[in-house]
């Protein structure tokens, strides 16, 4: 608290690695509002997550209560999430806003209707707002879930109530595009000098930006804007050529090819002038969303507009996609996050970047573009050692070219001496979900507890009826099996004695495909450490934030199992948090065994 308020007090920024149940949410928001308060700023908690939104304004609400001041919060998640009409979760974000301005337009949404008079609040939308300013903080489900019973929009409630707010609960983009920033800032009349920001999971922000700024165009994506032309009647001409571009490259299932970004503008040439082209289309885009939600057009002209961008910090990949049919995907993939985030950083009054995996600090201040001057601080657990093994394994690997039938059976033989040894629920992640079923194939004869699988694609409600289910055998024992970057391995919470053990299968490194080799080079030469920052430590954060399903407070004791022999390797036993005591032993039955009887 003291050193998040010596940032906020001097308008600087820093970084912090503060492990799970240090208490960053409660720690970080109290120096922060109390100087909000006392100088007219306002805190921007920003989260991916939406348990990390409930957290938030939990803590909020204590320390309204405890303190009795006088604090307005506005949670908002996506305009998407908020939206009562339905059908819209289907449609993708840049379609939804599409559609939203237009029923707005056409006074065809009541919702907004009834909320909305003239250039203010209904009468209902007012008395609704002064209740979440006065009896708040609400989560945004709750105002939701009220707003859509009363008929109303929950976006134009909470935006109202954030054009008051002390602390406005986010998610990442609503800063960091800086069109909805600016948007945002606009309606509540503040300037970005005006914000403190408070980056929660900031592990997670890099890759975040990265995937906002990426655009992408389909084979598939093109064969419906054909059609949808041809019901205009009009000429098809560009994107008949823009479908020839795409399969000029006569690539097998799998492979990867660079593109210059002149090379598909001359194409179009003969069409006219290039923004020309974008213009028609999103004009016939528009006469289609008369009768419809989504637009293929409009994700045609979308992506041609951001295909006009510029080179530094991007790469621009045409691939084709493994499958039964196969696709082709055209993409413009921004690398460099710290594009977008290192004004907004410097701009803002204020800015705390905080993870229970913020390591090493110094690969995050580089490519998220925080100066030099920021400060980097770095804390020890707060639970006892005693509470927790830390083991690496030098058994196996699951590096490509030892990936055969004998080394994944000697992988499945360790998981099942590990879970049958450990009493209760373990969690076992692996690096992808191949790896894991091969591993499934002889663990599941081994293993004396009954195995939950995550399984790619699940719905949320599937999740966390799976989760449920996992929790229900705390004391027969059950193993849960995912992978390292699923929903299960960053996503759930078990406190207590609902996980006793985690493993983690070998080192989820990235697929070496063109935009790793690409993220490589381009690190390599900004930083002089691409193969660290594009390819070694995010999958060691992974690792790490796997890790951290299993102590979750200061009760818990549990058994953290690194089963991968490059973990053992000085490169890689480096990048592990500094208070971590890691052990490396082949005798993992014994050590198990002596942890358990202290």
């Amino acid at each position: 608290m003291s050193e998040i308020d010596k940032t906020v007090e001097s308008g600087g920024s820093c970084l912090i690695h503060a492990p799970t149940g240090l208490g960053k949410t409660a720690a970080s928001l109290a120096p922060a509002i109390e100087y909000a308060l006392a100088h007219d700023k306002i805190v921007f908690f920003l989260t991916s997550r939406h348990t990390q939104h409930k957290i938030a304004i939990d803590t909020i609400r204590e320390i309204k209560e405890k303190h009795g001041v006088k604090v307005v919060v506005s949670d908002i998640i996506g305009k998407q999430g908020l939206c009562g009409m339905k059908g819209v979760e289907s449609l993708r974000s840049r379609e939804f806003a599409d559609y939203c301005r237009t029923v707005r337009e056409e006074g065809s949404c009541d919702f907004y209707k009834q909320t909305r008079s003239k250039n203010s609040l209904s009468p209902k939308g007012q008395e609704l707002a002064a209740r979440i300013k006065n009896d708040g903080p609400f989560h945004a489900e709750e105002v939701k879930s009220e707003c859509v019973e009363k008929g109303l929009c929950p976006y134009e409630v909470l935006m109202n109530v954030s054009e008051h707010a002390n602390v406005i609960v986010a998610d990442y983009y609503y800063v960091f595009n800086t069109s909805i920033l600016n948007l945002f800032l606009g309606k509540i009349g503040r300037g970005l000098d005006d914000c403190i920001l408070i980056i929660d999971e900031g592990h997670n922000l890099g890759g975040r930006i990265r995937e906002l700024s990426t655009s992408r165009l389909t084979d598939f994506v093109l064969s419906r804007a054909i059609k949808e032309a041809e019901k205009l009647e009009m000429d098809t001409g560009v994107l008949l050529e823009l479908g020839r571009f795409l399969e000029s490259e006569r690539l097998d299932p799998g492979k990867e090819v660079l593109v210059k970004r002149h090379a598909l503008m001359d194409v179009l040439k003969k069409f006219g002038e290039y923004d020309d082209i974008i213009e028609l289309l999103s004009d016939a885009a528009e006469e289609i969303k008369l009768k419809k939600k989504r637009s293929m057009l409009a994700s045609v002209a979308a992506f041609l507009a951001a295909w006009k961008g510029g080179d530094e910090g991007f790469t621009r990949i045409l691939s084709s996609k493994q499958g039964k049919k196969g696709y082709k995907i055209l993409s413009y993939r921004c690398m460099d996050p710290s594009l977008y985030t290192r004004e907004i950083i410097e701009g803002a009054h204020a800015s705390v970047l905080m993870s229970g995996t913020l390591v090493p600090l110094e690969m995050y201040q580089d490519i998220l573009g925080f100066g030099d001057d920021a400060r980097l601080l770095e804390f020890d657990s707060p639970f006892p050692t005693e509470n927790r093994l830390n083991l690496i394994i030098p058994k196996t690997t699951t590096r490509y070219a030892k990936r055969t039938d004998e080394q994944f059976m000697s992988i499945a033989g360790i998981c099942a001496g590990i879970t049958n040894a450990i009493p209760g629920n373990i969690a076992i992640f692996f690096p992808s979900y191949l790896i894991r079923d091969r591993v499934l194939a002889s663990f599941q004869r081994l293993s004396e507890k009954t195995i939950f699988s995550e399984v790619s694609g699940m719905q949320k409600e599937e999740k966390q009826e799976m989760i449920e289910s996992f929790k229900s055998y705390k004391k027969a024992g059950a193993v849960l099996t995912g992978v390292a970057s699923g929903s299960f391995g960053e996503g759930i919470d078990l406190p207590g004695d609902l996980l006793k053990g985690v493993v983690i299968v070998g080192l989820p490194l990235q697929v070496p495909d063109l935009e790793t080799k690409q993220l490589i080079e381009y690190y390599d030469l900004k930083f002089s450490k691409g193969w660290d920052y594009g390819y070694v430590l995010p999958a060691i954060t992974k690792s790490l934030q796997n890790a951290g399903r299993c102590i979750r407070s200061e009760d818990d004791k549990g058994i953290i199992i690194f089963l991968e022999e490059r973990f053992a390797w000085d490169q890689y036993r480096r990048c592990f948090p500094k208070d971590w005591k890691i052990e490396v032993s082949l005798d993992f039955q014994n050590r198990i065994r002596n942890f358990l009887s202290f």
